[in-house]
């Protein structure tokens, strides 16, 4: 029954996610359409991702006066099984850094599509970084505007996405 639960509440929390991303394609207009599409990763049948549920957490927001707060719900899609038993090894860190990063957002950003795309991106790189993973940096140039050494190519991150499957902010 718990297995079956499970898989109802992370169909319905894919269903949502792809309504949420459709209705924010359809309000950005065709302006933003002709932009450079969005990747999209193939997945090989063989090797299925698995999606790792986490508790839902509460954390105060950072708005002025500090009464506003998130309740989310998040479910980590990763690469495969084996990444599943690493990720909780991890998960007091996880927890931790994902707290943070919800804790320094405003209402007005969380409630944004943009803003749950960059928190999710924002998870993503927190969760490698936490795991040993290469995080992909935005420019090749240090602060000092000289480019950056090139490293050895690391093994990327089996961490394919993070959907929200609850996301209440009062």
């Amino acid at each position: 029954i718990i297995i079956g639960v499970l898989v109802l509440g992370l169909a319905g929390a894919g269903g949502a996610f792809y309504i949420m991303k459709k209705n924010a394609a359809a309000a950005e207009g065709a302006d933003e359409e002709e932009e450079a599409p969005a990747k999209v990763q193939k997945v090989d049948p063989k090797t299925a991702p698995t999606f790792l549920p986490l508790d839902n957490m509460v954390v105060n927001l950072a708005d002025a006066g500090g009464n506003r707060f998130i309740q989310v719900g998040l479910t980590l899609q990763l690469q495969d099984a084996a990444t599943g038993e690493a990720v909780k090894a991890f998960m007091p860190s996880i927890r931790s850094q994902i707290l943070l990063l919800l804790s320094q957002r405003t209402a007005d950003e969380v409630l944004q599509v943009q803003g749950k795309e960059k928190l999710s991106a924002d998870i993503i790189a927190a969760v490698s970084e936490t795991m040993g993973y290469p995080v992909p940096e935005a420019e090749d140039h240090a602060a000092d505007g000289k480019p950056k050494k090139k490293r050895k190519k690391a093994e990327p991150s089996p961490l394919q996405g993070v959907l929200f499957s609850s996301f209440i902010v009062q």
